[in-house]
C-alpha cells in the first residue's frame, strides 16, 4: 500500500467510527465502542483484528512484556478506541509507541466521548516524532518553566 491507500483506509475507518458515534453518541464504555465498531468494521468488508499483542524491543532485545492494540486493520493501521473527557498527551504517546514498536505507517486514536467525533481523532504516523520527544538541538527542555506547570 502507498500513502494514497493508507490515507483512504484511514478514511474508510473514520466513517465506520463515524456510524458507530452517530448511532450510539457519547457516554458509552470504551469496550461497547470497540464491539461496534468491530461489527461496522466487518460491514464495510475490512480486514482486521482484535486485541493484537505487540512485544517492543530494546537495543535489538525482546522486552519482557507485551502492549495489546484495540485494532490492527489491514496489517496496515492501530486504531485505539476512548471514552474519555478528552485525549491527553499519553494517549498521543501510546498510540506512537504502538505504531512504532508494531512497524506500521500509521495509527488513530478515536475519543467516542465527544459531541462531535472529529474532536476527538488524533493521527499519528511512523514517520513523525511529538515535539516533546526530541527538542530543537540546543533547547534544554528542564529550564523549560511550561514543562512544570
Amino acid at each position: 500500500m502507498n500513502s494514497t491507500q493508507d490515507a483512504s483506509l484511514i478514511q474508510c475507518v473514520i466513517e465506520c467510527a463515524t456510524e458507530v458515534h452517530r448511532r450510539t453518541g457519547p457516554g458509552l464504555f470504551d469496550d461497547a465502542y470497540e464491539t461496534c465498531l468491530a461489527i461496522e468494521l466487518e460491514r464495510a468488508g475490512l480486514r482486521f483484528e482484535r486485541g493484537r499483542l505487540l512485544r517492543p524491543e530494546y537495543q535489538g532485545r525482546p522486552m519482557d512484556l507485551e502492549f495489546q492494540v484495540d485494532f490492527v486493520i489491514a496489517d496496515r493501521l492501530v486504531v485505539e478506541v476512548e471514552a474519555v473527557d478528552r485525549l491527553d498527551t499519553v494517549h498521543e504517546a501510546q498510540l506512537r509507541t504502538y505504531v512504532q514498536c508494531g512497524g506500521f505507517p500509521a495509527g488513530i486514536t478515536l475519543n467516542f466521548n465527544t459531541v462531535e467525533l472529529a474532536d476527538g481523532i488524533f493521527r499519528a504516523d511512523a514517520h513523525t516524532r511529538p515535539s516533546w520527544i526530541s527538542p530543537p538541538e540546543g533547547e534544554d527542555v528542564f529550564e523549560d518553566p511550561d514543562l512544570w506547570r
